[in-house]
């Protein structure tokens, strides 16, 4: 694409970083070039992330017909088992998004560097295997591929199938943090359900360790295709993941009923149903990855082990202090009792559901950015980032709408207890008026992951995170239930707020737009 058609303002507006958010409006749904591909990346990652939510809205469904109790414990489970994956996964998705887009982009270039060298010398190729390494001197691109953050090796293996380290990498990372995930929730369920809340005389107690115990045999099948999730979006691929998910999650709605009413084994079926889900996915990306990448590296030395245990720990750190803020509310809804916590499931599922849809946003917005990045096309790294908050500010509006209307004449979906759905029916403003805040927050993280920005991603959420839980204590203490949806918009509002700061000031990687 050519300069013009990105119509970048001149250098005068340009020393005031915070216009990028402003550049531009009226062609916010133009489908030109990059407004083409972030859909093709968005809609698709959208849909995927919203199918898991959406399965765990129709087991709340299912599993609200049961009890009250039952779905508040439920509830309290799901929360503590999203919150060990989100701390495992997180990092490794982000990081893994990052660098095969990174080396995805390098490849590309340095296949038109060598293009260029043998044609200067009018050399052809035989169609043998090559190793592409970034080369000096060949084309003026292939000067321009080097990462900030170092070069790479991409090894060629044949016209279909290559060697990328991050892949590889992600892969085996997946697995072992998957095993460990698995053992740690089996044999510390009881225990960590009683920091959640959950004490041993609490009619809760039983049913959640069933179901948390359960869940946790499908630990490694989630880490493991969470992990493939992260290196297909580095491809800007999301429509192998999207047909993995909905393929799982048919399924897992299928056999929700079916375990559950039909063979009578309540929410253990609810948590069997699951796991055979889990492991139609990650057998179905798995089966896909091979036929693009070759899994196998030529050595270890190959492997990016060291690059993302550097930036995967930043990213440790912020998932760490981003889910404790959820966990806190969920667990401090639990301590109120059944019929808050039943509530609070509800409303969470709905909240998080609606917001994850912003994401497919930050999934483009991260492949995109990383590769104009990984290119210093820092034109593009501008238009990307001020579309996709466009973007995300109009849908978080439309969510909010839909959310508000939606939930209030379908809450009776979810259960049929009088005194739960006075609370839904409370908590229902803030679910609704969040939408925007939430969209915005997850699309400046999927910016700033995309200028490989982690540090400041980390030591930022850390900050957010420390305000956020004493806003939880002391509004949740004052205000029970309400006051820990109005913590929680507090939370949001300081996450968005933190990736406005970063890229308004035009510090760190978006330096350029002082320029």
């Amino acid at each position: 694409m050519s300069e013009e058609d990105y119509q970048y303002p001149s250098k005068d507006k340009r020393r005031i970083p915070i216009c990028i958010f402003f550049n531009h409006a009226r062609q916010i749904f133009k489908l030109d070039e990059l407004g083409s591909e972030i859909a093709q990346i968005a809609v698709p990652a959208a849909l995927a992330m919203a199918a898991d939510p959406i399965a765990s809205l129709i087991d709340t469904a299912f599993i609200g017909q049961i009890g009250p109790v039952e779905l508040a414990a439920v509830g309290v489970s799901i929360a503590l088992f999203n919150q060990v994956s989100r701390i495992a996964i997180f990092p490794l998705v982000s990081v893994t998004t990052s660098f095969v887009a990174e080396e995805d982009a390098i490849g590309s270039v340095n296949h038109e560097a060598q293009d260029c060298e043998h044609l200067e010398t009018g050399s052809t190729t035989n169609g043998e295997d090559k190793e592409l390494i970034p080369k000096n001197g060949t084309c003026e691109n292939a000067n321009k591929s080097q990462s900030n953050g170092g070069s790479f090796e991409i090894v060629k293996i044949d016209n279909k199938r290559r060697h990328i380290p991050s892949a590889s990498s992600a892969l085996v990372i997946g697995s072992i943090l998957g095993l460990i995930q698995a053992i740690f929730l089996i044999f510390g369920a009881k225990p960590l359900l009683g920091f959640m809340g959950v004490n041993s005389d609490s009619p809760m107690l039983t049913p959640a360790q069933q179901y948390l115990t359960l869940r946790s045999l499908g630990a490694p099948a989630v880490l493991l295709s969470l992990a493939m999730q992260g290196v297909f979006r580095g491809f800007k691929d999301t429509t192998t993941p999207l047909y993995a998910t909905v393929a799982g999650d048919v399924t897992n709605i299928i056999l929700d009923p079916l375990f559950m009413f039909v063979f009578r084994m309540g929410i253990s079926g609810a948590a069997i149903a699951h796991v055979i889900s889990q492991y139609l996915i990650s057998v179905i990306l798995l089966w896909k990855l091979i036929k693009k990448v070759d899994l196998l590296p030529p050595s270890i030395k190959h492997m990016q082990f060291g690059r993302f245990l550097k930036n995967g720990f930043l990213l440790l750190m912020r998932v760490i202090a981003a889910t404790f803020c959820v966990t806190l509310a969920a667990s401090m809804a639990a301590r109120l009792g059944s019929t808050p916590m039943a509530a609070f499931q509800v409303c969470l599922q709905v909240w998080l559901t609606t917001s994850l849809l912003a994401d497919g946003l930050a999934v483009a917005g991260q492949a995109i950015l990383a590769s104009a990045f990984a290119k210093k096309d820092y034109k593009k790294a501008e238009a990307a980032a001020s579309r996709v908050f466009q973007l995300g500010l109009v849908l978080g509006l439309i969510l909010a709408t839909i959310v508000g209307v939606g939930l209030h004449f379908g809450a009776r979906l979810f259960t049929k207890d009088v005194l739960v759905l006075q609370l839904i029916s409370r908590g229902l403003p803030f679910v609704a008026a969040t939408q925007p805040i939430n969209a915005l927050a997850f699309v400046f993280d999927g910016i700033n992951f995309g200028a490989s920005d982690f540090a400041y991603s980390a030591y930022s959420m850390i900050m957010v995170a420390i305000i956020s839980i004493l806003c939880l204590f002391l509004l949740s203490a004052g205000h029970g239930f309400i006051g820990i949806w109005v913590a929680l918009t507090i939370y949001m509002s300081l996450r968005t707020f933190a990736g406005f700061w970063r890229i308004g000031t035009g510090t760190g990687p978006w330096n350029f737009l002082r320029s």
